[in-house]
């Protein structure tokens, strides 16, 4: 779907210099001479470079649209992460360096939305929120109230988080895989 330069916005996905490139930020600048133009970062979504174009209203850019599709978390197998379509039952295999740091958050089940473009995954949305469990966190140091009071915390997952004063080991906390912050206690 071919759209106008001054189209484009945070989030879409457009066809540039012969690559698939993300819009990061956008801004409308309308210099005293001369056409408007759009200032657009954009990310490369297979080799994550970023670039900065101008684009104006003249110009068109071919958008990709993105084809979604949710896939179980099976098993990690070595370096290799197991998925499965939950109707074909056919499974999907990404690198541990595809998924990132946030593959820790993970979990046997888990319903996640893979996007992929010409039937080549190129990003993975986790859930927003995950239930864990805190297996060590420091003591709290009474009187402690005049710096910020947070403490470091081990999940059960391995990776650690800044959690409150009375959140202790063995409870359960409702992290944001996107930050990697303590939300909440879990219910």
């Amino acid at each position: 779907m071919k759209i106008n330069g001054n189209e484009i916005r945070p989030g879409n996905v457009i066809e540039h210099n012969g690559g698939l490139w993300v819009a990061v930020k956008t801004a409308h600048v309308k210099p005293g001479k001369g056409g408007a133009f759009a200032q657009v970062e954009l990310k490369n979504l297979i080799d994550g470079t970023k670039l900065n174009e101008r684009f104006r209203a003249s110009e068109t850019v071919e958008r990709v649209r993105l084809e979604q599709k949710d896939y179980q978390y099976l098993y990690a197998e070595g370096e290799m992460l197991v998925f499965m379509d939950t109707e074909t039952f056919e499974q999907l295999e990404l690198q541990k360096d595809f998924v990132g740091e946030r593959s820790a958050f993970l979990q046997d089940g888990m319903m996640v939305t893979v996007e992929s473009h010409d039937d080549r995954p190129i990003g993975i949305q986790l859930p927003d929120q995950v239930v864990l469990t805190i297996v060590e966190a420091d003591p709290v140091v009474k009187g402690q109230t005049a710096t910020s009071s947070y403490k470091p915390a081990v999940m059960e997952n391995g990776m650690r988080v800044m959690v409150p004063p009375f959140i202790e080991s063995g409870e359960k906390i409702l992290v944001d895989t996107n930050e990697i912050t303590y939300l909440r206690r879990a219910d």
